[in-house]
């Protein structure tokens, strides 16, 4: 897998408000996004251990959220309590999954201040994972997430992002 650099003209919508380019959300802070697709099972079993590992950057200086191949109704029922918690982003058409390459979900990217992709794992792969968020704690001066974590799943390549 190889993520690609997105436009910065790239719009993200969350599903709750208007959307706004790549480089508007990228104002002040880098972007961490979670890539799942609502109707396969390989999305739905990392959703605890991605909300987790999410959740330890929420005070940090980069803006964590969800990035669901679905409708805003779609992602609300997919992720449940967590669509309130952390931001998130509907993509139904998958435009951003594309944008940024993606060929597996679930997918973590981390997307810098300039709007470059700074690294990207894709499934449930946590030496990848553990990777990406060590270089963002690093960048961050901010605590590592345990990866994998105790309940974490065992690792799986996951499904076709554009399926």
């Amino acid at each position: 897998m190889v993520a690609t650099n997105p436009a910065p003209d790239l719009v993200l919508t969350p599903i709750n408000g208007p959307g706004q380019t790549l480089t508007g959300w990228l104002t002040m802070f880098d972007l961490v996004l979670v890539a799942l697709d609502p109707f396969t099972y390989e999305s739905a079993w990392i959703i605890d251990t991605a909300a987790r590992v999410l959740t330890v950057y929420d005070q940090a200086d980069c803006r964590v959220a969800w990035l669901v191949a679905g409708t805003p109704d779609e992602a609300r029922l997919f992720l449940g309590p967590w669509a309130g918690e952390i931001l998130t982003f509907a993509d139904p058409e998958r435009e951003a999954i594309k944008t940024f390459g993606l060929e597996h979900l679930p997918a973590i990217v981390h997307v810098g201040m300039g709007g470059e992709v700074v690294d990207a794992a894709e499934g449930w792969d946590p030496p990848g994972w553990r990777r990406l968020t060590e270089e963002l704690s690093r960048r961050m001066s901010w605590t590592k997430p345990v990866i994998p974590g105790p309940h974490d799943p065992a690792p799986f390549p996951g499904s076709p992002a554009l399926a």
